[in-house]
C-alpha cells in the first residue's frame, strides 16, 4: 500500500491574481499525515483556515472558489491540479490575499514550486476512494460519469464551435505524476475575445494576459506563440479535473468520463459521489469522515 506524501519544506512564489490583477504572496509548508490539504488566507493580520475539501466551495463561476464565513479564496483549481497529480496528501498553503497567482495560466508553476520543495514520504498509508458503483450527474448535453474501475482513469471530451477547437478527447491511464507532469500541467487557461468586455465590466479578469491566457478571436488563436498542443483545450480541462477531484479529500479509484465539462459540473459529481456512501469504499484508513465532516454543510443544501 502506497504511503502519504507532503512536501519536504517550505517553499514560497509571488505572482498576480487572474481575476483581480493584484500582486499575490503564496507559500507551500508541510503539514503532518492525515492533515489533508488546507489553504491558510492571511489577510489585514488575519487568518483563516480554508479546508480544501467540497464542503468549502464558494463558487464555480469560471473558476473554483473555496470559502469559510466571509473569507474566500479564488482560483485553486491549478494549485489542487499540481498536488494531486504529483501525489501530495497533506500540506498548508498560505496565501496573502483573495486568491492564488495564475502564473501562466497553467499549473507548471506550481508543479516546479512542489518539485523545488522535494517529497516526503509519510509513515501512514494512503487512503484511496475506491468506486463500487457509478455515479453519474446530468445537465442537458454536459453530463459526467465514474464508474469503478481497476485504476484511476479519466475520459475528457469538449465540442466548441470554433475552428481552432472544435472537438478534442483526450484519455488518461493511471496516476504517473511524470505523464501529469510532461503532458496535463502546461496546459494553459483559455478565453474567447468577444467574452473579454463582459468580463471586465463584471469586475473579473484584471490579471488576464497573453502570458496567462490562450486568447482566440472567432476564427484564430491571437497569442504569437500558438498553442503548446493541438488539443492544450481539452489538456487544460483535464487539468481542472484534477483539481476539482483533489476535493473528495483523497485520490478516486474510478473511470470518469466527461462530456463538455466544467467546474460545476465536476464539483456536482464530487458532491454526488459523497452523498452516496453506498457506491463506494476506503481503503486504508478512515480520513473519509474529516472529508465528510467539512462536506456536509454543502451537502444538506444540494
Amino acid at each position: 500500500m502506497q504511503t502519504q506524501q507532503t512536501i519536504a519544506e517550505k517553499v514560497s512564489c509571488t505572482g498576480i491574481g487572474l481575476h483581480s490583477g493584484a500582486p499575490v504572496q503564496l507559500t507551500l509548508l508541510p503539514a503532518r499525515a492525515d492533515a489533508g490539504i488546507v489553504i491558510v488566507r492571511n489577510d489585514g493580520g488575519r487568518s483563516v483556515e480554508i479546508p480544501a475539501s467540497v464542503g468549502a466551495v464558494a463558487s464555480s463561476r469560471l473558476a473554483t472558489t473555496l470559502g469559510r464565513g466571509e473569507e474566500t479564496v479564488r482560483t485553486v483549481e491549478h494549485l489542487l491540479a499540481a498536488l494531486h497529480g504529483l501525489g501530495v496528501d497533506n500540506v498548508r498553503i498560505v496565501v496573502e490575499g483573495p486568491e492564488l497567482p495564475v502564473m501562466d495560466g497553467s499549473a507548471a508553476s506550481f508543479v516546479y514550486l512542489v518539485r523545488s520543495a522535494g517529497l516526503f514520504a509519510q509513515p501512514a498509508p494512503r487512503r484511496v476512494l475506491r468506486l463500487r458503483r457509478p455515479v453519474e450527474v446530468r445537465d442537458g448535453e454536459r453530463w459526467i460519469r465514474a464508474e469503478p474501475a481497476g485504476e484511476f482513469r479519466i475520459s475528457y471530451a469538449i465540442d466548441f464551435d470554433h475552428p481552432v477547437i472544435g472537438r478534442q478527447c483526450l484519455e488518461v491511464v493511471g496516476r504517473d505524476p511524470a505523464r501529469f507532469e510532461r503532458e496535463i500541467a502546461g496546459a494553459r487557461t483559455f478565453g474567447f475575445m468577444r467574452e473579454v468586455e463582459a468580463l471586465w465590466s463584471a469586475g473579473l479578469a484584471k490579471g488576464g494576459s497573453l502570458q496567462n491566457t490562450v486568447l482566440l478571436d472567432d476564427e484564430c488563436v491571437v497569442n504569437p506563440g500558438g498553442v503548446r498542443w493541438p488539443d492544450e483545450f481539452v489538456r487544460h480541462k483535464v487539468l481542472d479535473l484534477y483539481g476539482d477531484l483533489a476535493l473528495l479529500g483523497m485520490p478516486l479509484q474510478a473511470h470518469v468520463r466527461v462530456e463538455r465539462g466544467g467546474h460545476a459540473l465536476h464539483l456536482a459529481l464530487v458532491t454526488a459521489i459523497l452523498k452516496s456512501p453506498a457506491s463506494w469504499r476506503v481503503r486504508g484508513g478512515n480520513r473519509l469522515q474529516r472529508a465528510l465532516a467539512s462536506a456536509a454543510p454543502v451537502l444538506q443544501g444540494r
